[in-house]
Parts: structure tokens; sequence; C-alpha cells
């Protein structure tokens, strides 16, 4: 049975392509949508390119027919803008002005004049969709762009073996996945001992080969840094190999995502010269509260967005005695100058080619799916990307641990031989930043 899909204008800006995703049902998009998206078509942010973009899609249908008495679809639905006679007012609402209830009150409409078909009204607003289950209406969120974050893959994956199979691990170099066990491309595998549960592996399922290796992490650590525990141990191995393109690191505070990726972002660009440049970004939102219009020029007004990634680069390029390393540099600034290095906000990412770079954007959880996938289409030949975040510490009143473009990617990207992703749980900062990111 077809169905009648009211949505809401923050479905639109989420997703300016979501009208040609209901399948075959209708689709009615309230007059108030287009006025409140009228609000924003002049912003340069990601949400005004979007508002600019339904409006052109909106635009296109209307060669199809009239707006108003409903275009066809190539869904095989139909849309059609609801402009009602006279402005509706909620009957319980205590604001009757608000563009919220108007809409409201069109999806009441839509459901009174087809009592013969089901209306379901579309938003991400969780406050509107309690009003409108309260006097009613039935109403769903937006899913099509949502994964469960509960449900992600962590990317580890614990296999309990016979004894013999870890020894023929570390004489052969290799071991094929148990037959009941179905792995995907660059999952991090731990084997441990049946029978006694301290003997363990570390390892790397490789799909063209169909084999568990041994991780290839150096001994000593890089830059200085030793990972602490096994996932950071599994994260640089995603990190240091160059055949994954893309690397989407999750975790909590202090699992040490940031410095992680730096680190192997510096080893393979400074010392290894893989790369030709370490570009590391983040995008600019602030936490709680802005403090407003910074002075100084672009550099200095940018100095507070970006000094988190500049004192990961002073810890890995500063050696803990204060001496130079093999690479001769001692501060970023240096490297900076020879070009090896660079620190910008993501703004001005839009329409660059950026080949052979190792690419950080850190704070990814604060990006739209849209926004990271502009990111990743920018990346030229030889170029590796590293996403990290946590997807639990949103900053964008616009995206929530389901909806950012961290989980989004990472879940999508599930399986792909050039991508990797890995969830780390265990922080390593200190034991009072552990204690807080459980218990707060």
């Amino acid at each position: 049975m077809k169905k009648n899909y009211v949505l809401d204008t923050n479905v639109l800006l989420y997703d300016p392509h979501a009208i040609y995703k209901f399948e075959d049902n209708d689709l009615i998009i309230p007059i108030y949508v287009i006025e409140e998206i009228d609000q924003f078509k002049r912003e340069g942010s990601e949400r005004g390119r979007n508002a600019r973009s339904i409006c052109r899609h909106l635009d296109e249908l209307r060669e199809r027919g009239s707006l108003s008495s409903g275009v066809p679809l190539d869904s095989g639905g139909s849309l059609r803008v609801a402009v009602p006679t006279t402005r509706p007012e909620l009957a319980s609402a205590l604001d009757k002005a608000t563009q919220d209830q108007a809409i409201l009150q069109t999806a009441i409409d839509v459901r009174d004049h087809s009592p013969e078909r089901p209306t379901i009204f579309v938003t991400m607003d969780t406050n509107l969709r309690i009003r409108a289950d309260a006097v009613g209406v039935s109403t769903e969120n937006y899913e099509n762009q949502r994964v469960d974050i509960e449900h992600i893959d962590r990317g580890i994956v614990e296999l309990d073996v016979d004894p013999r199979d870890i020894d023929l691990f570390f004489h052969e170099g290799s071991l094929p996945p148990p037959p009941d066990t179905k792995l995907y491309a660059n999952t991090c595998v731990l084997l441990r001992d049946a029978k006694s549960p301290s003997h363990t592996a570390l390892g790397r399922y490789h799909q063209d080969r169909g084999l568990i290796l041994p991780l290839r992490v150096p001994s000593g650590g890089i830059m200085g840094l030793r990972p602490r525990n096994k996932e950071q141990t599994f994260a640089l191995e995603l990190l240091l190999d160059n055949s994954i393109r893309l690397v989407c690191v999750l975790g909590k505070a202090g699992t040490g995502k940031t410095l992680l990726a730096t680190a192997a972002g510096l080893k393979r660009t400074i010392e290894d010269e893989v790369y030709s440049r370490l570009l590391v970004s983040r995008p600019v939102i602030p936490m709680g509260r802005d403090v407003g219009y910074l002075p100084g020029d672009i550099e200095e007004k940018l100095n507070p967005w970006m000094q988190p990634i500049y004192d990961n680069l002073e810890q890995l390029l500063a050696g803990r005695d204060g001496k130079h390393k093999k690479d001769g540099s001692r501060t970023f600034q240096e490297l900076q100058e020879r070009g090896q290095l660079h620190v910008e906000p993501l703004t001005y990412i839009r329409g660059r080619s950026l080949p052979h770079q190792y690419l950080i954007v850190d704070e990814a959880q604060n990006l739209t799916p849209h926004e990271v996938k502009t990111i990743i289409t920018r990346c030229g030949e030889g170029t590796k990307v590293v996403l990290t975040g946590d997807p639990f510490q949103i900053d964008n009143p616009y995206v929530d641990s389901t909806t950012n473009g961290l989980s989004v990617a990472a879940h999508r990207f599930k399986g792909q031989p050039l991508a990797a992703h890995i969830m780390m749980m265990k922080g390593e900062r200190s034991e009072l930043a552990e204690i807080a990111a459980n218990l707060l």
C-alpha cells in the first residue's frame, strides 16, 4: 500500500536527495518548508549548499507539471507542495505562529484528507516527533543515512584457536581463518590459545590472499611513540599500511586516536618519504558557547582551533630530552617551511585536488556524510585519508552519533579492500581521564 510522507525542513537540509529515496510512495512538502529553506540558501555552509541544491531539484521537477497538483517521480511515486488556503493554527500549540506548528498542521490536514492511506510525518527533530505523536500523527525519523552506532563493527575479531594454530602462525607467518569464520578485508584479529588464554598473537586478515598475516608495526614504535595496548597496535598497523587508502579511527577521549594518526603520518611523510606532504585538518566548530570573533590575521585566528594538533606535533617532533630527531627538525614550523607539513581548517578544501598526501581529518564526528564525501573525493592518486573522532562527543547541532560522517563512512566502507576502521575503547591518557570517559 502506498503511503503519504510529509517531509520536515531538516530532512531536506540534511539530505537534498531525500525526495528520491521514498520508493513509490507519495511525498508532500509543506509550503512552510520551502519558506524555511529560503532562509538558509545564502549561507556558505553545508546547510546553505543543501538548501540551494533542494531548490534546484524542485525547480527541475516543475518541468514535469505543477507542484501544487503533484509531479511524478522516477521511483513511481509523486511529489507535491501543500499550500493550505489559510494559515493553519494547531489548537494545542502554545505559539500558534511558529513554522513547526504550521508544518505539523499540514501533516494533520494530509492525514484527514486521505484517511484511506497511511500518512507519516518525517522529521529529524526529536521534540517535533514527540509533539506529532501527542496529537495522533504517525511519525518517523529520517533513516536513509543513519547507522546504529551501538552495532558498528569494532574492526577487531577475537578467535579462540588450537595451540598448534598459533605456533603455525608464528612459524609460517600466516594462518587461514577457521572454516566457520567469515572475515572482511583488513579485519584486525586477536588469536587466542583456547587452552591458555594468555598465549595470543596479533594479525590482520588480507582478503586478497585469504590469510591472517602478522602485524608489521615496528617493535620499537614510531617517532618515539610505542603502542600501549593491542588496540593501538592494530591502529598503527592500519595507519602505516600504504595499500589502505581510507582509515576511520573511532574511539572515546584519551584512546590516542589523533596522536597515533599524526605519528604515522610523520613517519610515512618525513622519514619514509612515501607521501609528499602531511596535511592535518579539523572542522572549525566550538565546544559549548563560542567566544566570538578572534583578532589577528588568518593564522592567528586559527591557532586556537588548531592547537590540539600543534600539541601533538610538538610532542612527536621534539624528543623527550629536547634533542633533534634524525630528520633534523625540532618543531613543526621548520617542516611547514619545507612544505612537508600543513595544518589548516576544512573550510577551503572544496574544489581542491590532493595527490600523494597523507591527509588526517581530526574531529570528523562533527562532519555530515556529504562533507566526508567531499573530503574523500578531493583525494588524488596516492593519497591516504585518515578520519579520527569520537561519535559520542559531537558539537555540531545538525548531526548526532548515528548520522555523522565518521560513523557513516566507517559503516559504508566496511569490507572494501582499500579501507579499514577500528573502534578503540581503552583510554591511555591518564587514569583520571579514563575514569571520566567511562563515568561522565
